[in-house]
């Protein structure tokens, strides 16, 4: 068979390249114990944590509990994807018609590659040589098909880090693998109980009693696990490149120098997109200083950004790093103004009546946004908390408000919440029958039903029905941040609800029903 047949493929694959991405946007050592969390187990880590006994699914406590020194970061999907595309354009550029099967992993046909560089071991450390300019660990797979390919790479342990798996031998190759390389976790145990554990095992199953017991998908991975791939590499089109740089010698160190010279980059920033008929909702701006730090920040805009606005968001980056006297404490050597998030101009197009007044509240937030700064403009939202003060949330003009997070929050209110809750607390006398202020013991139950309350100064109310206390905790491990309220409702003679809250200064109002 020819080696550059039209079947066979070529796989690039970065080792942990979720932990590679994650570290060196955080300004981390590769070689220290790292580990990426998601949903409060290890979704990846580093070389080094796991030879200290840390794996993918273990819960973060036992993690750390395996490496002390364990450093922890939260894993960001659009972090792998962002991080990986400088690779695949590189490798774009040494090889047309590539496929991202994931973040950290490329495939594209032999055939090209082989043909251009004189076979395929060449190609493979051609390719090898243009990723590692990048930094990362890169291995590199041949086979018949990508899957093949893919597994060829994953078994490289040493220099130069290429595996070449002969024509024809896919099948020799991938049979003592597992079998749940290529099927769930579900039917994986299946198979197992059945005494198929490698994919040689699989693949010696009858064809149609593997579709008729586990459908199409049983089917596409039996053919995976024969070297019968019917799935080629399906190249992508390379996407338009609208990201703008800006490079500075003399590096700059005032915000209004920058600020200006960066306006013409803005324009043709929006003039790309607007070419091929796009519009930016989401930027991120990248600062690079002279002493070798990088700030990135990730912008929002409620419709789409203009060059006035894509100024405006650079210049409140940097003031966060600035002084009064508009300096920065290290100049700046680049501004990188990178897209996150692009639509078609057909979905924000004006009704047929136009949008007026929208436009016209929009427009006037942003101007008074641009005179005052980032957060001189706020909306409201309502965000995660136990406190009703604390739900109250200000969200600067054009930023996404925070995730709601329902649950869990022990100790909140449920649905029907207060309709004014006060910002600024409001002293309340609540008293027994006896004149005595009602108090609530450690057990948590009160000292003799309440009779009156009066808000501040205000003349005494009789009380017509209670309910509580319910007890909120809060950071009980800490000294310092601790909080143990207890919570009160109660109607008074008009029938006005109020929720008051018992803390060891007395008692509160924090909200009233109305």
């Amino acid at each position: 068979m020819n080696p550059a047949s039209p079947t066979r493929a070529i796989v690039l694959w970065c080792p942990d390249w979720p932990v590679f991405a994650a570290a060196r946007e955080a300004g981390l050592d590769l070689d220290a114990p790292i580990a990426l969390t998601e949903g409060g187990a290890v979704h990846s880590c580093s070389a080094a944590a796991r030879r200290d006994g840390v794996a993918r699914g273990l819960r973060l406590r036992e993690a750390q509990y395996r490496s002390p020194a364990l450093t922890v970061l939260p894993y960001d999907p659009a972090l792998d994807v962002r991080a990986f595309e400088p690779v695949v354009r590189r490798v774009e550029d040494a090889v047309p018609g590539v496929q991202v099967v994931r973040p950290g992993t490329l495939a594209m046909r032999a055939r090209g590659p082989a043909r251009y560089y004189g076979g395929e071991d060449a190609a493979a450390r051609a390719l090898l040589d243009t990723a590692r300019q990048l930094g990362p660990e890169v291995r590199v797979g041949v086979a018949d098909g990508p899957f093949a390919a893919e597994q060829a790479a994953r078994a490289v342990r040493s220099s130069p880090h290429v595996g070449i798996v002969a024509p024809g031998g896919s099948a020799e190759f991938l049979a003592p693998l597992p079998v749940g390389l290529v099927v769930d976790e579900r039917t994986r145990v299946l198979l197992n109980r059945l005494g198929v554990r490698t994919l040689g095992d699989f693949a010696a199953l009858p064809a149609d009693d593997v579709r008729r017991r586990f459908g199409a998908a049983g089917a596409f991975a039996h053919d995976r696990a024969a070297g019968r791939e019917s799935n080629g590499v399906a190249a992508r089109t390379p996407p338009p490149e609208f990201e703008v740089l800006a490079e500075f010698e003399p590096p700059l160190d005032r915000i209004d120098q920058l600020a200006f010279a960066f306006r013409v980059r803005a324009d043709e920033f929006i003039d790309r997109m607007r070419a091929v008929r796009l519009v930016c909702t989401a930027i991120r701006v990248e600062l690079d200083d002279e002493r070798g730090g990088r700030s990135s920040r990730s912008w929002l805009h409620p419709r789409w950004f203009t060059p006035a606005d894509v100024v405006d968001r650079v210049r409140w980056q940097l003031q966060g790093a600035g002084t009064a006297d508009s300096g920065l404490a290290s100049p700046i050597t680049a501004l990188r103004v990178i897209p996150e998030r692009v639509d078609s101009t057909a979905n924000h197009e004006a009704g047929l009546w136009g949008q007026g007044p929208d436009e016209r509240v929009h427009h006037a937030l942003t101007r008074v946004q641009s005179m005052l700064g980032h957060e001189g403009v706020v909306t409201a939202a309502v965000g995660g908390g136990r406190m009703l003060a604390d739900r109250q949330v200000l969200v600067p003009w054009g930023d996404r408000a925070p995730e709601r997070r329902e649950a869990p929050w022990p100790g909140s209110l449920p649905a029907l919440a207060p309709a004014s809750v006060f910002r600024e607390r409001h002293p309340v006398a609540l008293l027994d029958a006896a004149g005595a202020t009602v108090a609530i013991d450690e057990r948590g139950a009160i000292s003799s039903p309440p009779e009156t309350f009066a808000v501040g100064r205000t003349a005494p109310a009789r009380v017509r029905a209670w309910a509580g206390p319910w007890p909120v905790v809060e950071r009980w491990w800490d000294d310092a941040r601790a909080r143990r309220v207890h919570r009160f409702q109660l109607v008074d003679h008009d029938g006005c609800a109020w929720l008051l809250v018992r803390d060891a200064e007395g008692w509160w109002a924090e909200a009233r029903y109305d």
